[in-house]
């Protein structure tokens, strides 16, 4: 089966290459655990395959014999503008890789949409003057799902897609966006992420949900990688643990590993060791 790499070279390594073209991934993670940076990493690094294979080589290595270098890298943000986005990515990577890699990488974003029947003021969000018409507009339903359905059916096929992220979709619940409406979203991308192709990672904080529709996400998508802080002592570590993933956890569960510490280098996320069952 042909595998879309994440770009994280250790995680790639081990599971034949990357994930099973095809597969949506839930990135579930604590506030400042990894699950951003990976995206980022994971975004920039096949971005820097497309540009320049030099720095790829040299942060990355080669793709391995099963893996196959995605046609585009896209990231969807409903609230960050990709100014924002990239001086982000700064403080964590370096520069060579962020601005080479970034310019394989399309931004979408969709923060006016998101913010357009919010009180945030229009200047906050928006370079132009707001018109009367806008305003008139603005007291008016958007479809904020029916515009990322039509993003992602021109731009998903065979393609890296990043979606930043789903805790704004519950920061979002109201008239407009239900529970119901976020959960159907994951089930149906995971049917069409099928013909599509590619590899979809979906963000979320899972400390926005409760318990049970966090359960809902990770039983709609095809696997889910957990990022948490754990302490020992007077340390703590980032780790990553791949609670579910199919065609992928089995590969892993083979080298007895339960859980990987990670950590951010001029690269951005990766893991520094693996913890094994004794």
């Amino acid at each position: 089966m042909k595998r879309i790499p994440f770009g994280i070279r250790q995680l790639d390594s081990i599971i034949n290459g990357g994930a099973p073209a095809g597969s949506v991934v839930l990135l579930s993670g604590e506030a400042g655990a990894g699950s951003r940076e990976f995206m980022h990493t994971s975004a920039l690094i096949n971005g820097l395959g497309q540009v320049d294979g030099e720095l790829h080589d040299l942060y990355y290595g080669d793709l391995s014999a099963d893996a196959v270098a995605p046609d585009e890298v896209h990231y969807i943000s409903f609230t960050a503008s990709e100014s924002q986005l990239v001086s982000e990515m700064r403080l964590a990577m370096d520069d060579d890789v962020v601005d080479k890699g970034s310019r394989a990488v399309e931004f979408h974003d969709l923060s006016e949409r998101y913010f357009h029947i919010s009180p945030v003021p229009r200047d906050w969000y928006a370079d132009e003057t707001a018109s009367i018409t806008d305003l008139r507009a603005r007291h008016e339903r958007e479809d904020l799902l029916g515009t990322l359905g039509m993003v992602l059916n021109e731009v998903a096929a065979n393609n890296l897609v990043v979606i930043d992220s789903l805790s704004d979709l519950v920061s979002a619940m109201g008239e407009e966006v239900g529970w119901s409406d976020i959960s159907s979203l994951v089930q149906g991308l995971q049917k069409a992420a099928h013909h599509w192709g590619g590899l979809l990672l979906l963000h979320i904080n899972p400390e926005t949900l409760s318990s049970v529709r966090h359960g809902q996400l990770v039983d709609a998508s095809h696997g889910t990688m957990e990022f948490a802080w754990e302490s020992g002592g007077s340390t703590r570590a980032r780790t990553l643990v791949v609670q579910q993933f199919r065609g992928v956890l089995s590969q892993i569960e083979d080298e007895d590993i339960v859980q990987f510490e990670t950590e951010l280098g001029e690269a951005g996320f990766d893991i520094s060791d693996v913890r094994k069952i004794r």
